[in-house]
């Protein structure tokens, strides 16, 4: 089983670029896009040329803002929208889907924002309740969490990590912990755990070429239940694929432990 994320930055402007074909490139069995800025059915129309997927989408009540998807191919048996508390809801940041062995959760977590003037909301309130959903789904059956979580969580994980830790959003030791949180929780970060030493990012800030120069972030992540580890064929990060600030990253499945 394939699966890819992909924060879009807007689905209407990147599904104007090459987004439909670089995700049938790509050729996932279950996508999740996050930053989508329309509604669900901008959502779908943006992205009505992908038929051969099935299309779940959630829009914020704020027009043009935050916004996320889930395409898929396989049958499943739910989707649910949000994670049940009213407050963090409203921002169309969190869709998941049950399938028949596991769950998919595609979340596009909020920015710490200019002078960090979210970071109380995201570090002491977002971060401690979505660790609790997760770990109430997963008492059920297990989870692959993936998206734009917004924190670099390792200093091998930007380019700059002195100039950033504790001054701009996305390095910030509240933004550290809320992140050690879900690992603290028995969620692994597939990427680290195939790559410990790898250096690769999926986010670059349009200023100042830094994509070119590669001046870029990892804040991307699939991470899995424990009980999921040993099914881990391949992550990675598709920095070779434009269309967005960021870029997909993958996760790939076996049918059964290897």
């Amino acid at each position: 089983m394939k699966f890819v994320s992909f924060n879009v930055n807007g689905v209407r402007a990147c599904s104007k670029r090459t987004l439909v074909e670089d995700l049938r490139a790509l050729n996932a069995d279950i996508v999740c896009l996050q930053e989508t800025k329309a509604t669900p059915e901008q959502t779908k129309e943006a992205l009505i040329d992908l038929s051969e997927y099935h299309v779940e989408a959630l829009g914020a009540v704020k027009k043009g803002y935050s916004g996320t998807a889930i395409l898929s191919k396989i049958p499943f048996r739910s989707v649910s929208f949000g994670i049940g508390i009213e407050k963090h809801d409203q921002e169309g940041r969190v869709i998941t889907i049950e399938l028949d062995e596991l769950f998919v959760v595609n979340v596009y977590v909020p920015n710490a924002s200019s002078a960090l003037k979210r970071l109380p909301y995201r570090s002491q309130e977002w971060d401690v309740d979505f660790c609790a959903y997760l770990k109430e789904l997963e008492q059920r059956k297990p989870v692959v969490i993936c998206g734009d979580l917004n924190v670099a969580h390792r200093e091998i994980d930007l380019k700059n990590p002195k100039s950033n830790y504790n001054k701009n959003p996305g390095f910030t030791q509240a933004e550290i912990d809320g992140f050690e949180r879900y690992l603290s929780a028995g969620f692994i970060d597939s990427f680290r755990h195939l790559h410990p030493e790898r250096v690769k990012y999926s986010w670059w800030s349009y200023r100042a070429g830094a994509r070119d120069r590669n001046v870029g972030w990892r804040i991307d992540y699939f991470l899995v239940s424990s009980s999921l580890i040993e099914r881990v064929i391949d992550a990675e990060i598709h920095n070779d694929i434009y269309g967005s600030d960021h870029c997909p990253i993958s996760l790939r499945l076996a049918s059964s432990p290897l």
